[in-house]
């Protein structure tokens, strides 16, 4: 039987020291303020092994309540009717899709980002998400920008 990921909001003041570490581990990265994981790791106190552990699981809350317009990013099998699928759930979900971005294909997958207009969604954002990196051929999906 295959497990979903549950997500939980939690304040930063509660948590361990290490996860407060590889966000911002994290946003070194995506800001350009450091060129690998290691250095990261090593800016921030940690061991790469503690990053490489927690680095997936651990993003900065946006209050997606408020904000409107979300940028996802999507890894996709290069095979034939997997955007065409994500696309539906995003339909389906009564998101608004404002732009797509694909990249090349390399290594039998494409990067995928998409931008939409999330105020219109009955239901909340991590339905879309789970119902998104559930479908076959997606390689991985996350909330890139909120």
């Amino acid at each position: 039987m295959e497990t979903r990921t549950k997500y939980f909001l939690v304040a930063a003041e509660v948590l361990p020291d290490v996860f407060l570490k590889v966000a911002e581990a994290n946003r070194l990265l995506r800001a350009g303020e450091v060129s690998t994981a290691g250095e990261a790791a090593r800016t921030v106190g940690i061991s790469r092994s503690a990053f490489y552990k927690y680095r997936d699981a651990i993003q900065p809350f946006t209050d997606l309540k408020t904000e409107r317009i979300v940028t996802f990013y999507a890894l996709l099998k290069n095979r034939s009717g997997v955007l065409s699928n994500l696309l539906k759930v995003f339909a389906s979900s009564g998101a608004n899709i404002l732009t797509i971005n694909q990249s090349i294909p390399t290594d039998g997958c494409a990067a995928v980002t998409v931008a939409a207009e999330t105020s219109g969604m009955p239901e909340p954002l991590e339905s879309l998400l789970t119902a998104a990196s559930t479908l076959d051929g997606v390689v991985r999906f996350e909330i890139l920008a909120g």
